[in-house]
């Protein structure tokens, strides 16, 4: 037993991760698998332009806690549509977002614009903003835990990975408080 805490501490990342299936595992045989939750649908996918990360002339230590704690942000350069319950919405060009907010130590893993993108995108919008904008001009007011069910939702419809899915939700339900 002793060797295996040894070896669990050693390799920290790969007891996250293993944990992180164990517990996503758990989550996907109570999972309703429920299809077409908020009937999410999209033309394209959105068109993003990397913002440079400013570290010249920062100075050494700032650039340091840069690189250890920043993330890349990403600015949509054409009007993103997409369609939720069978109504229509918009990210308008110039809305800048980071992708889905993972901890540093967990891109190892998951990308902040891989699989979590489009639910990360929508999500983004409505935390800033805590609506979500019709193509029509009107507005669909959001709170947090709404906000937050469209991330889950979206994110399973999109690439149907339940167990990364519900982690990252719940992730949400807990710390994104920091964020509303």
């Amino acid at each position: 037993m002793e060797i295996l805490l040894t070896l669990a501490m050693k390799f920290w990342q790969w007891t996250v991760l293993i944990s992180l299936i164990i517990i996503g595992f758990i989550v996907n045989l109570f999972d309703k698998k429920v299809d077409n939750r908020v009937n999410f649908s999209y033309n394209d996918y959105p068109h993003m332009k990397p913002i440079r990360i400013e570290t010249k002339g920062k100075g050494f230590f700032k650039m340091i806690l840069m690189w250890l704690l920043g993330v890349r942000h990403w600015e949509i350069t054409k009007d993103f549509t997409f369609s939720l319950e069978g109504k229509n919405y918009i990210i308008p060009a110039g809305f800048v977002f980071d992708g889905a907010s993972i901890p540093k130590f967990l891109r190892t893993f998951f990308s902040p614009v891989g699989v979590l993108l489009m639910g990360g995108l929508v999500h983004d919008y409505a935390y800033k903003y805590a609506c979500l904008k019709r193509t029509n001009g009107g507005l669909h007011l959001v709170d947090q835990k709404k906000a937050d069910e469209i991330f889950r939702d979206i994110c399973i419809e999109v690439n149907g990975f339940y167990t990364m899915n519900y982690l990252a939700y719940w992730s949400l339900r807990i710390g994104g408080f920091v964020a509303w």
